[in-house]
C-alpha cells in the first residue's frame, strides 16, 4: 500500500530526474554551430540574422544540428519546460559584451557559465530579452547604461521563462 509520504516522495523523485535529464550535460565535444543567413528560430520560424540581440542554441542527444533561437528567454522555456524531456548535451548563447548588439554574430558562450542581465532596456527580437555576457564585470557595466540586474543560469525558474512575446511586460497596452 503506497502512502501519501510514499507517494510524495516518489513523485519528488520522478520530477527530479525528470529535471536533471534536460539539464544541459557537460560535453566538451559539443561546439557552437555560427547562425547563417538561413538559420531560423526552432520555436516561431524567424530568421535569425534579422533581428538584434542574443540569441541562443541548445544541442540535443541524438541529434546532428542545434536547434536555434532567437532569444534567451526562448531557450529558458525550452530547458525549463517541465515537458521536456530530451538530453542536452550542449546550450551556448552570445556574449553582447564582444558583439554588436543590432547585428550579433559569433562570440558563443556557454550559457551555463554566461552572465544575465534581466530587466534591462535594451531590446532584443521579441522585445524584452536577457542580455548574456561571459563575464560579471561586463554585465555591470550593461547594468549601469541600460538598468536590469545580474543573474547566473541557475538561478532562472520557470516563471521568468513565459512566451508572452513581451505583453506582459509592456505597461503601454
Amino acid at each position: 500500500m503506497t502512502t501519501p509520504f510514499r507517494k510524495s516522495a516518489l513523485l519528488s523523485a520522478m520530477a527530479l530526474a525528470t529535471l536533471m535529464a534536460c539539464q544541459p550535460a557537460a560535453d566538451s565535444t559539443v561546439t557552437p554551430v555560427e547562425i547563417g543567413d538561413a538559420t531560423s528560430c526552432a520555436l516561431d520560424g524567424m530568421l535569425l540574422a534579422d533581428y538584434p540581440g542574443p540569441k541562443a542554441q541548445i544541442h540535443f542527444a541524438n541529434q546532428n544540428e542545434p536547434e536555434f533561437f532567437c532569444d534567451t528567454i526562448e531557450m529558458f522555456s525550452v530547458l525549463l519546460n517541465p515537458e521536456q524531456v530530451r538530453k542536452v548535451t550542449g546550450v551556448f548563447v552570445q556574449d553582447m559584451g564582444a558583439t554588436d548588439w543590432t547585428s550579433p554574430k559569433g562570440a558563443w558562450i556557454d550559457a551555463r557559465k554566461a552572465f544575465y542581465v534581466m530587466g534591462s532596456s535594451k531590446k532584443g527580437s521579441m522585445g524584452p530579452t536577457y542580455a548574456s555576457f561571459a563575464d560579471k564585470s561586463t554585465a555591470e557595466k550593461f547594468v549601469a547604461e541600460y538598468d536590469g540586474h545580474v543573474m547566473q543560469f541557475d538561478e532562472f525558474k520557470p516563471d521568468m521563462a513565459k512566451l508572452d512575446g513581451g505583453a506582459l511586460h509592456d505597461s503601454h497596452m
